[in-house]
């Protein structure tokens, strides 16, 4: 329970929640009055521009609203809904929560929402079985994430709706109350825009004004031209390798593809002639920056004709959204600037250019790989497991011991076998932030909640009963009614005891040391030369899920701090004796037109560029790492991707305008990075102003 709520109490004990059936557009359900206030929040008196709806203002982080109803009160319903509309122009991030009582498990939802447009919360019940990480964005409802605890709506008796993430300004919303429907509430139809349109015809931001903003087609046009005119003058320094490698380091003889090695004192890459390399990267080296259009195409001035001029700005990168749902205004500004035909190849060329500007010396994950292996840029892989014989059991955790698994793993390192003999092809990471890898529990307890049978049951039943000799002994051991049958077959419910936990880790970790072998031998088989460079965890793994992941030849984290930090890169490299390498990075700033900073958050630009500096030449001096890339090369869109990210974490925006701080920040580090990993030079330490992380 939210310690507010002792200090003020509540305004009401009872009725805060009315259960209504599905209701029709635009109003899902009548208001509720609400339990109580929490923190500074203060309803403000002013009229509602939702009907049935409230103003509310928070100052401060933990500001919310307030409910309490009685135990399995929410098992009559399906749903919570309501509408919402976030004044100003900033992102907020609210945390909806359902909680056991004062002290018991509580199952969270976050979200944020566009500003100046409304949208509808659609919350499914059933999302508290935990089995779903990431909702479906819908309209200005943005990246829907589901976290905390695994809870029963019987036990459930209150709920809290928090302001989570902020800026510095405070956040003012009007809500309509929050209803449990015994229905499924209906999409929002045209959402309310009192601000009108929130993107012009080139993609930027309506409701922002910056230094940077591009104030015409022409302009962005004459940049873009230019830009192509100059691409044929970039080059590395004359102190790197034809990989990017370092000329005055050889390590080894070259083995004609990309290899680790430590040379007594620390890790690195070989590049393929045998010479020391350290992976700077940029991650989405393509066409970015879609958008997510889909119920709220009236909030754009423009949009062309999906079978028209533009036809491929629609649908574009990996949303793999239907056309006229996903639009790139990068693709169209690119198409305006170099014409219909030949477009993405004059592109590539600018970008590749601009990398070697940058003095970037690898293309990283999610980019368009093709135009680095052809042009002999250094480039990564991304993969991604999806069986089609074996069915995931919990979140995308597949079922590793059913019998086609290893004919699924085969299928999918088949893909490899296209750039096997390619010596610009570093490696492949084997997928990204299992979703799995963001639950507070373990696989193995996930799976017994979720799914009825499956081989992987089978299998920890008979782990099981090596262990235990018996029903009895296993429900003894366990301190709760259990037999190996209903291990096996059936849905669990309930707490599952410390004891239980202590045996489900254990094997979690063969689930996980099953599933990384299996992929890793189906990935060399296909391709011998390259580099497994692991799974791209979030954050540094728990210990358990390392123990599994002895397969690698390098360890990958997406690492979001101000620093990769020492002490963690060591301990993974103590137990797996391989290096470590950073997956995704990033700093943003509210300076640029962009509704949030990304995860990492400065003042502005400038400190975009110290930031940067400070991480990238600190992972370099680590001498556990060999590499860090950060994400990514363009802004993502004002209007939100795929999933609802609108960051200013780009090299360059939307209009293809490069960010000079930031650019000239990666030059100076780059062009010294190689003295500083050989401890021939100090790494930058003038340190910027870390702001509160304001992201979802």
């Amino acid at each position: 329970m939210h310690p507010e709520l002792d200090r003020r109490g509540f305004l009401a004990a009872a009725g805060a929640l009315t259960v209504v059936p599905a209701l029709a557009a635009p109003v899902p359900g009548e208001p509720n009055p609400v339990a109580g206030l929490l923190g500074k929040l203060r309803k403000q008196d002013a009229p509602a521009p939702l009907e049935g709806g409230a103003w509310y203002v928070a100052e401060t982080e933990g500001d919310g609203l307030a409910f309490r109803f009685e135990p399995g009160f929410l098992t009559r319903a399906k749903y919570i809904t309501a509408d919402f509309l976030l004044d100003g122009n900033h992102l907020a991030v609210w945390v909806l929560r359902l909680q056991e009582g004062e002290k018991g498990r509580t199952f969270r939802l976050a979200f944020g929402g566009l500003n100046q447009c409304s949208f509808r919360v659609r919350m499914a019940l059933a999302l508290v079985d935990q089995n779903r990480w990431m909702v479906e964005r819908e309209g200005a409802f943005l990246k829907p994430m589901c976290g905390g605890d695994r809870v029963d709506l019987d036990q459930v008796d209150r709920m809290t709706l928090l302001v989570s993430k902020k800026s510095a300004q405070p956040v003012r919303w009007c809500m309509t109350g929050l209803v449990a429907a015994t229905g499924e509430p209906p999409r929002l139809g045209k959402p309310l825009l009192p601000k009108g349109p929130l993107a012009d015809e080139m993609g930027q931001s309506t409701l922002h004004q910056w230094p940077g903003k591009t104030r015409s087609v022409a302009e962005m046009t004459r940049r873009i031209q230019g830009q192509l005119r100059d691409a044929p003058k970039q080059a590395w320094p004359a102190g790197f390798t034809r990989w990017g490698g370092w000329k005055a380091k050889k390590l080894t003889e070259g083995a004609g593809f990309f290899r680790t090695h430590h040379d007594g004192r620390r890790w690195w890459l070989a590049d393929p002639d045998g010479y020391a390399f350290w992976s700077a990267g940029l991650d989405s080296v393509r066409v970015d920056g879609d958008a997510n259009i889909g119920g709220i195409e009236s909030a754009l001035k423009w949009l062309p004709a999906p079978d028209g001029e533009f036809a491929e700005a629609f649908g574009g990168g990996r949303t793999r959204r239907p056309a006229g749902r996903s639009f790139s205004f990068l693709a169209a500004n690119l198409i305006r600037a170099l014409g219909k035909q030949g477009w993405k190849d004059k592109w590539a060329k600018m970008a590749l250019a601009e990398m070697k500007r940058l003095r970037f010396n690898t293309v990283a994950n999610w980019s368009e790989w093709q135009h680095a292996s052809e042009a002999k840029f250094p480039y990564v892989r991304p993969m991604s497991f999806r069986g089609s014989r074996s069915a995931t059991i919990y979140r995308d955790f597949p079922d590793v011991y059913h019998a086609g698994f290893e004919a699924d793993a085969a299928d999918y390192a088949a893909e490899l076998k296209t750039s096997a003999g390619d010596p610009a092809f570093i490696g492949y990471f084997l997928m990204n932030e299992p979703t799995w890898g963001f639950s507070s529990e373990l696989p193995a307890a996930g799976m017994l909640y979720v799914t009825e049978t499956c081989a992987t049951r089978d299998e920890l039943a008979r782990f099981l009963r090596q262990k235990y000799d018996g029903d009895a002994a296993l429900a003894s051991a366990w301190k709760r009614p259990a037999t190996f049958g209903g291990i096996a077959r059936g849905r669990w419910s309930g707490v599952l005891p410390p004891e239980a936990l202590a045996d489900l880790r254990e094997f979690s970790v063969l689930m996980v040391e099953r599933y990384f072998r299996t992929i890793s031998k189906a990935c060399k088989q296909a391709d011998p030369n390259h580099l497994n460079l692991g799974m791209r965890w979030a954050g540094v793994p728990p210990e358990w899920a390392v123990r599994g992941m002895k397969f690698f030849d390098v360890f990958s984290l997406n690492c979001y701090q101000e620093k990769l930090p020492l002490a963690q890169a060591e301990k993974i490299h103590k137990m797996l004796n391989m290096p470590v390498m950073v997956g995704e990075w990033h700093f943003g700033a509210l300076d640029a037109g962009l509704p949030a900073s990304g995860i990492g958050h400065v003042n502005n630009q400038a400190d975009r560029a110290k930031a940067y500096r400070v991480y990238l030449e600190d992972a370099v001096a680590d001498p556990f790492c060999v590499g860090a890339h950060w994400f990514i090369l363009y802004d993502q869109s004002a209007l939100g991707r795929f999933d609802g990210e609108n960051y200013n974490i780009g090299f360059l925006d939307v209009c293809h305008r490069a960010y000079p701080e930031l650019g000239a920040g990666a030059i100076a580090s780059h062009e010294r990075m190689y003295q500083v990993a050989d401890g021939k030079a100090a790494p930058f330490a003038e340190v910027p102003a870390y702001l509160p992380k304001l992201f979802l």
